[in-house]
Order: C-alpha cells, then structure tokens, then sequence
C-alpha cells in the first residue's frame, strides 16, 4: 500500500527543495531523515518534515511498521509565486519573484 502526503506552498522555490529530494529518493525511511537531519539548507528540515509526516500517516491509518516504510517517490512542483516590486533609480521598477513549492512523498512498506 502506497501513502501520500503533499506539503503545500512551502515558502522555498522548487529548484532549491529539489536537491534534498534527490537525496533521499529511494531510501529507507529512517535512513532518509539520518541523511535530511545533518544537511546545512532550510530545505531539509521541509523534506524531513514530510517523510516524516508520511511516515506517521502510514503508521497510524494503516498499520505499516516504521522500520519497513521506503520512499518510492518524492518531487517538489512549483507553487504560486509572489510578485512583489524593487524601485529602482530614474523611477523605474524591477520584479521580486517569491517562489513557493509543493513537496509530494509517496511511501510503501517495503
């Protein structure tokens, strides 16, 4: 049985959450947050808080043991983005891009 869990508008662009989650893909869930848990960017503890949450999620509502879970897949989409405005000299402007990311876990009892 496969369990998904989407964390919505994460407050970090896609292309940066990306890398951690090329990192953990295929991997045990315990090992998974082993490695998230030491990695220095803001965006591991997002991974790390949806593996976890799917973990918890497969654990709970469908008796699946923890030791045995194993990411099968996970990817970060993008989210909205926010357009915000930079003034800059001579009365002109240039754009800020907030970007945000939808981060999908699908785990499996392996």
């Amino acid at each position: 049985m496969k369990v998904k869990v989407v964390a919505k508008d994460i407050g970090m662009p896609a292309r940066k959450v990306r890398l951690m989650c090329d990192l953990v893909r295929g991997k045990g869930v315990e090992e998974a947050l082993a490695v998230l848990k030491f990695m220095p960017s803001p965006a591991a503890g997002f991974v790390a808080k949806a593996v976890k949450s799917a973990a918890s999620n497969a654990e709970n509502n469908f008796q699946l043991a923890f030791t045995d879970l194993r990411i099968v897949a996970i990817y970060a989409d993008e989210g909205r983005t926010l357009k915000r405005f930079r003034p800059k000299a001579r009365g002109r402007i240039s754009p800020i891009l907030k970007r945000s990311s939808h981060i999908t876990v699908l785990v499996e009892e392996a």
